[in-house]
Parts: C-alpha cells; sequence; structure tokens
C-alpha cells in the first residue's frame, strides 16, 4: 500500500472570524480544531503532514500544536506568500488578500511525494472522512485519479452567516462531474440559497476542501497559476481557488474525482460566534467515546 501525507491548510487569518480561528480552543482539555483532524488521520494511517502557514504564525503555531504533533507523526511546514510567484508576475499594489486554496496546495509541492489528502485547518470533517480517503490513496490511485469526501450541504452551514461551499454534480457512477464555488449560502426553512437566490436542496453534496490528489497535481496547478495571474492577477481580491481549478480538469477530461461518502456532521468556526456551538460538540464526542482525554492518549504507542 502506499504511504500517504495529510496536507492542512492553515494560512488563512481568517477575516470574518476575527483572529488565528485554527488556534482557537474548542476541545474540553483546550484542543484545537486541527488536534482533531490530525489525531483522525494519524489514526486512519495517514504517514506523514504538512502544514501550510504563513511565516509570521509559525512559532505560535509549532507551540499550540506542531510540536506536540510531531511526537506521533512525521511533521514538515510550507508558507504560503503573496509574493510566491512565477517569473514575470509580482504582486499588485494593495493586495494583501493570499491567492487562494490552489497556490496553497501548490506550496507543496516540494515536500509531498506520496498521494495526499487536503484539509482546512478549522474544519471538523469527523472519522468517517479519513478513513474512506486513506483506504482510497493508499491502495495506489493511477495518476489523475483523484477522490474527494463530500458532505450534505445542509450539515455544513453556520447558524450565525452565509458560507461559500462549492457545490457538486455527482454522475450515477459516483464521480464529480463539476464543482461551482457558491457564495453568501445560508439556510431559509427547508432549502439553502446563495447570494444569488439561488435555491439548493438541503441534501445536495458539497466540498468542504477534502480533496485527494496524487502528485501529478503539482504540475497542473503550476501551469494553470499562470493562466489565472494573465487573467485576473491585477485583482486585488481574486482568487485562484482549488475546487473551481479541479472542476476545469474535469470537464477538460484531464482527471478523474471519485466522489467518497462521509455519514459525519461537518461543524467549524466561520463565525466568532460559532465557537459556543463547536466547544459543546466536542463535548459530547468525548461523552460519547469518540475520543480519549487528552485527545492523543490513544496514539501514545507511536511516539
Amino acid at each position: 500500500m502506499n504511504k500517504t501525507t495529510l496536507v492542512v491548510m492553515a494560512a488563512g487569518m481568517g477575516s470574518r472570524y476575527g483572529g488565528i480561528k485554527q488556534l482557537e480552543h474548542v476541545g474540553p482539555a483546550g484542543e484545537i480544531i486541527m488536534d482533531y483532524s490530525i489525531h483522525d488521520a494519524v489514526r486512519a494511517g495517514f504517514d506523514k503532514v504538512v502544514f501550510i502557514i504563513r511565516k509570521d504564525i509559525e512559532e505560535a503555531f509549532r507551540e499550540t500544536i506542531g510540536d506536540s504533533i510531531s511526537r506521533f507523526v512525521e511533521t514538515e511546514y510550507v508558507f504560503q506568500s503573496l509574493d510566491d510567484l512565477p517569473e514575470g508576475f509580482s504582486v499588485p499594489d494593495g493586495r494583501s488578500k493570499p491567492w487562494g486554496t490552489a497556490q496553497a496546495v501548490l506550496c507543496c509541492k516540494d515536500v509531498v511525494d506520496t498521494p495526499f489528502l487536503v484539509i482546512n485547518a478549522d474544519d471538523y470533517y469527523g472519522v468517517e472522512g479519513f478513513k474512506v480517503a486513506h483506504e482510497y490513496l493508499a491502495n495506489e490511485p493511477a495518476k489523475g485519479a483523484y477522490c474527494m469526501v463530500g458532505f450534505e450541504l445542509g450539515n455544513t452551514l453556520s447558524e450565525n452567516g452565509t458560507v461559500t461551499r462549492g457545490v457538486c454534480q455527482v454522475s450515477e457512477d459516483g464521480f464529480l462531474t463539476d464543482v461551482v464555488e457558491n457564495f453568501g449560502l445560508i439556510r431559509k426553512g427547508d432549502v439553502v440559497i446563495n447570494d444569488a437566490e439561488n435555491e439548493y436542496a438541503l441534501d445536495t453534496p458539497v466540498s468542504m476542501n477534502m480533496w485527494g490528489f496524487t502528485t501529478d497535481i503539482f504540475t497542473e496547478l503550476q501551469e494553470r497559476f499562470v493562466g489565472f495571474l494573465k487573467e485576473s492577477g491585477t485583482e486585488l481580491k481574486s482568487e485562484y481557488l482549488l475546487p473551481t481549478e479541479v472542476g476545469k480538469m474535469i470537464v477538460e477530461g484531464k482527471v478523474t474525482v471519485k466522489v467518497l461518502s462521509s455519514s459525519d456532521q461537518w461543524f467549524g468556526v466561520t463565525y466568532r460566534e460559532d465557537k459556543p456551538t463547536v466547544v459543546e460538540r466536542f463535548e459530547k464526542l468525548k461523552e460519547a467515546g469518540v475520543y480519549t482525554d487528552p485527545i492523543f492518549a490513544d496514539l501514545e504507542d507511536r511516539g
């Protein structure tokens, strides 16, 4: 079986949340959401963790999570920055926003040499997603044979404001045919609407940036980044987004994406007001025996 890598995207400041939400304590013993994701990934069989962060939060990040994680699994860091651009391009005056999730993944090209799973640092995905993703990636997928763990839209919303989700179309045989980033999603009764007033059913499959790739993705993302910068690089808030680029690759027939299902409930801290609910849910998971106290107690023998 293949070795596998977990890539954690943790470079964002979380502007809507109002701080470095990736480092917020939400568990009964002060755990952060990443503690749970990495615990679940290591228990599922992932061999290595790569954190994508900003250089200015490296010290706080290592102290909060990295140093403890390295006792159980190989750990590396890469840094996403605005000026990490292909030759011939420069950061436009006035831009402060990162280039997006596709550029974040591209930052890993020199440290990831196995099939890998990408996740957001501030999302709780549940145990099942890591299990099904590891099983797929560890069984030697062919070049360009990607996967995605899909969630039901209604299970990925915030009670405190709108969210952005990649809305997916899935073929009868379980492959992703398209994914379109939707903004301003919020529940209205028995449906979800976006900022254009389009309606979606609660069980609509969406991407939560839980993607499985083979390493050929790096070549594709590098080439597409050049095209993105030529078209949108002067816009101060344009983003090079992973779901959008994967969707284009599917439409072009370059890759396939198997949609893997997880019955677990997603939750996260999109807004500061989300935190009390997240804290309550982690307490219930501990009481139900899903997690040990402290969180890594059942991984001690890996140290």
